[in-house]
């Protein structure tokens, strides 16, 4: 009896560690499969194929959940000219200034994800006292002069923003990010030159559509500096001018953008609380 029983267990001890090694040998075989075969059994998700580049992995976790974000660039830039000298344009004396202020407010609705908004104002003034264009020489050339001349443009607009942060690898101190924006402003302006004094009165409304990629870097704990600049957008334009409260026109423009714009790169710093 007690034979029979030692030869029953070794069989089963055999049957278990046979089927072990047949199911080791199919999932090897799965393994090898090539990523069609194996997608044909459940296609990946959109947020599994994101997990894969890494997006939205929790581990790389660089704006946390619930944070607030508050920052803004703002720049400030004058200029005076006294009988100064500039390639075909002599004599000119001028003086101006051009002021431009950004807040932003933003929070953090999921980890490396925040939802916000911006608010721009830019003003700029130019008043040319003199200047000469000359083409050519003094017998065949020709010459424009400029007296007088004096620009006053102000702009505004408010923008709707969505981030998404992309850690570089598990740094806490580093990060690229992805801003979109969605805004709509107005301008006005007033140009005036000449004696008698000619003028124009401006309006214009704006709406665009764009994406700024750019780096974050933390300098404290709750600090960072931000650096972007626009890749590509869609902007519509419309323009109304009164000229000398007499004649009216109008201008329409829209710009589709896919290239960098060295001039549209912004430096500017937040606070995450």
């Amino acid at each position: 009896m007690r034979k029979i029983t030692i030869s029953t267990l070794l069989t089963l001890l055999y049957l278990a560690g046979t089927a072990q090694a047949l199911r080791a040998q199919q999932t090897t075989e799965d393994a090898s499969l090539p990523a069609d075969s194996v997608g044909q059994e459940r296609a990946l998700t959109i947020n599994e194929m994101r997990q894969q580049r890494g997006l939205t992995d929790t581990h790389n976790l660089f704006v946390p959940r619930g944070q607030w974000i508050f920052g803004g660039t703002a720049s400030y830039s004058t200029h005076s000219n006294e009988t100064y000298r500039f390639l075909v344009v002599e004599g000119i004396e001028s003086k101006g200034y051009t002021f431009k202020v950004s807040p932003m407010i933003a929070y953090a609705f999921r980890d490396n994800m925040a939802l916000g908004a911006r608010f721009i104002y830019g003003r700029s003034l130019l008043r040319v006292d003199k200047a000469d264009l000359k083409l050519g020489d003094e017998e065949t050339g020709t010459e424009i002069h400029v007296n007088e001349f004096y620009e006053l443009v102000h702009s505004y607009s408010a923008a709707v923003i969505w981030r998404q942060y992309i850690p570089l690898g598990r740094n806490k101190r580093f990060a690229l990010y992805n801003e979109l924006s969605l805004s709509a402003g107005g301008s006005q302006g007033r140009f005036a030159n000449d004696v008698p004094v000619k003028g124009t009165y401006e309006t214009g409304y704006t709406f665009s559509l764009g994406i700024s990629p750019g780096i974050v870097a933390f300098a404290t704990n709750n600090m960072a500096v931000e650096v972007n600049v626009g890749v590509m957008g869609i902007t519509y334009t419309h323009t109304k001018q009164v000229h000398n409260q007499v004649t009216v026109g109008k201008r329409d423009a829209s710009m589709m953008n896919f290239k960098v714009n060295i001039f549209s790169i912004g430096l500017g710093m937040a606070f995450y609380l």
